[in-house]
This record gives C-alpha cells, structure tokens and sequence, in this order.
C-alpha cells in the first residue's frame, strides 16, 4: 500500500511559556515490510530540529523553543509504502518453541522485552483477568497462545476513547475492561512477558476506511499494537485492539518496551501555565508517492549521539525549580 500521514499536534497553553523542550518519535522506520519513501516536520514557533537514533534504533527528533509563546504546533508529513507478508503464517508453531524460547541466548538477547517495564507489570487485577480467561495456563505452543490472548483482550475490553489517559497503569483498563489500544498492547505484553515470550510495543499508524466494521480504533489517531518473537517466524504483530495481526495497514514508527520508551511527542515546559492539548492526524491511501521540495531528507544514521541529549536538551535547573508539564498524547 502507498500511504500518506499527516500528524498535527497542537499545544494551546492559558499563558505565556518561557521554554518548550521536546522529543519526537514521528518518523516511520524503514523495514522489510515498510519503505520510508520521504518525511517533513515543522513547528511554530520555528525552531531548530536535531535528530538521534535511541538505543532501540528509533528516529528521535528534539528541539528547544527558548522564547515566550501561547501555542506550539509541530506538523509531520509522510510518504510510507508497506508490503503484505510474503509467506503466511501458520495456524501453530511446534510446542518445542518454549524450550528454545526458555534458552539462554534468547533470554539474554531480548532481556528487556521480558521483564516488567513501566506500564508493563504483574498485578492482582491481571492475575485476575489471566484466570478469568484460563490464561494462567502454558498453551500448547507461543503462537497458539497468542492467537488466542488477542482475540480474548479483543472479546474481554470495550473499546472507550478517552477512558484512560497516557500515564493510566494498566489497571485502569484491566479493573473497567475498557481502554484503547495503548492500554491493550500494554496487557497483551504483560500477559505474553509472563508466559515467556520476548514482546515490544509497537507505536505507528493504521490505515483505515469507514467500511471497515471489524477496526475499532478511531480513524484519526495514532495507533498501538504488539510484536512478539517466536523461533523461525521473528517478530510477528498482533492487534488486540482489532483482533488481528499486523498487515499491511499498519505502519511502524518505534518500537519500546512500552509507551514510555516512544510517545509520539514528550516534553516540558518553562512557566506557570495549564496546556491544552490537540491531536489531529490523517492516513490517506495514495495512488503514487510524489514528493516536493519541501520534504527533508530522511534520517537513515544519527547526527548526534544520545549522550549528547542530555546536555542539549535536559532543561536547566531553574527549570525543574518551575511548574513543568509532561507533553504526551495518549495513543487510542
């Protein structure tokens, strides 16, 4: 599929700021399924955009606006075009897989995809849930499990936007069952993470038409669903949210242990002021990927090292003295 993203963030804020810092994860990965064809970003205020590669290998764009200003705008523009899976997957993997995923070199090389994280932990209303859907159980084999845990968080949850928030731990959703696709991922992580299986949270987008009666995310957001590696297949995307696997509609931004490694935008903020927060983002099938002058080249290695983040971006200590305000947008 050829597609185009356009993605609009607008912070709105009921005074004058003095400093905005961020960080963006907006720029689409270039993989074997997905070629980045060409990406834009601006903002206003105007400022200048520097880039790094994160220790996932994540595009990272981050900039300071170090004058007073009432609204900040930051516009991304993408050309992607995705590909279907070559060869299908099949209905089940050999029941072996758990012993090669109980390896050494498999624990080992995806360490942090199987422990707890931020919003990815054990808990009694998750136990709860697991027993509820005879989950507490080792399935037969990974991929078995994982068909099914899809489908049961997609049957378990009503999807609610604006039920929970970006910081909501997965309680939240787990305690109402209902949430949107962040707080499914992060369920479906936890649940895959204590069965044993190596799982990352994925940030992208999902195209969609109005037909589509089976995607229940809304159509105008940014989306989030989970890869989970099994032995002789790789990385393998589910949507729970849609009860699906990932396909062709699905394009990858950043991958994470959860949402706190790759929010769509993260921030703070210099001054005493309440922020409003609007998102508005669009993904268009296109006939042909044209390109015009405008767009930047794409970012394919680092033009600054992570360590030096820190220091260009960190605010300074009078800043942390103020009222600061994370900037994240949930993802639904």
């Amino acid at each position: 599929m050829r597609l185009e993203i356009t993605h609009e963030t607008r912070y709105i804020y009921s005074a004058p700021v003095r400093e905005s810092v961020m960080e963006l994860w907006l720029q689409p990965l270039t993989l074997p399924m997905q070629r980045l064809v060409g990406f834009d970003i601006v903002t206003e205020p105007r400022a200048k955009m520097m880039t790094y590669r994160d220790w996932l290998g994540n595009i990272v764009y981050h900039f300071d606006v170090p004058a007073k200003h009432t609204e900040l705008i930051i516009r991304s523009r993408a050309m992607v075009e995705t590909y279907e899976r070559t060869e299908p997957l099949p209905v089940k993997v050999d029941p072996g897989a758990w012993a090669h995923l109980r390896s050494d070199e498999v624990r080992s090389r995806y360490y942090d995809m199987m422990r707890p994280s931020t919003f990815v932990d054990g808990s009694g209303h998750l136990e709860t849930f697991m027993r509820e859907r005879d989950l507490l159980v080792l399935p037969p084999d990974p991929l078995t499990g994982l068909r099914v845990l899809n489908k049961e968080i997609y049957g378990a949850f009503d999807y609610v936007p604006g039920f929970t928030a970006a910081d909501s731990p997965i309680d939240a959703a787990l305690e109402h069952r209902k949430g949107v696709c962040q707080d499914f991922a992060h369920i479906m992580l936890a649940v895959a993470r204590h069965w044993g299986v190596p799982s990352r949270y994925v940030s992208g987008y999902l195209a969609r038409t109005e037909q589509d009666t089976q995607i229940r995310s809304v159509p105008d957001a940014s989306h989030a669903w989970v890869e989970c590696y099994l032995p002789e297949q790789g990385w393998v995307g589910f949507d729970p949210t849609n009860d699906m696997l990932a396909n062709e509609r699905h394009v990858v931004v950043a991958y994470g242990r959860d949402y706190a490694d790759v929010p769509p935008t993260r921030g703070v903020l210099k001054g005493d002021a309440d922020s409003l927060l609007e998102v508005d983002v669009h993904v268009r099938q296109a006939e042909r990927l044209s390109l015009d002058s405008d767009f930047l080249k794409v970012v394919r290695s680092p033009r600054s090292r992570p360590d030096q983040l820190s220091a260009a971006t960190k605010p300074p200590r009078a800043i942390a003295l103020e009222m600061q305000h994370q900037m994240e947008q949930q993802q639904q």
